[in-house]
């Protein structure tokens, strides 16, 4: 995992979690766990390999009430950019 700072103002603007090569749950449970532990409005950068993933991060998202900002398909692997959401849904 790999924190991008601001330069400026010395907090992150985005985390970076790189789950290539983990298959299905994992690259959204991960995902679950790190943007638990982040302050609303952070952004968490996911690169997977996993093709499932395609179809479970966005609705991950939906469901917990993070915003997918971005996806983009590199070919062999994903790359999603989630806003951590400010009041997100968990599971009971």
């Amino acid at each position: 995992m790999t924190t991008i700072e601001d330069s400026g103002a010395g907090r992150p603007v985005e985390i970076v979690l790189d789950v290539m090569g983990q298959q299905c749950p994992l690259p959204v449970l991960r995902a679950r766990k790190r943007l638990l532990n982040l302050e609303p409005g952070t952004l968490l950068r996911v690169f997977t390999t996993d093709p499932v993933s395609r179809i479970d991060m966005p609705h991950f998202c939906a469901e917990v009430g993070h915003e997918l900002v971005e996806t983009r398909d590199r070919g062999g692997w994903v790359e999603f950019l989630i806003r951590r959401g400010a009041e997100i849904r968990t599971e009971s």
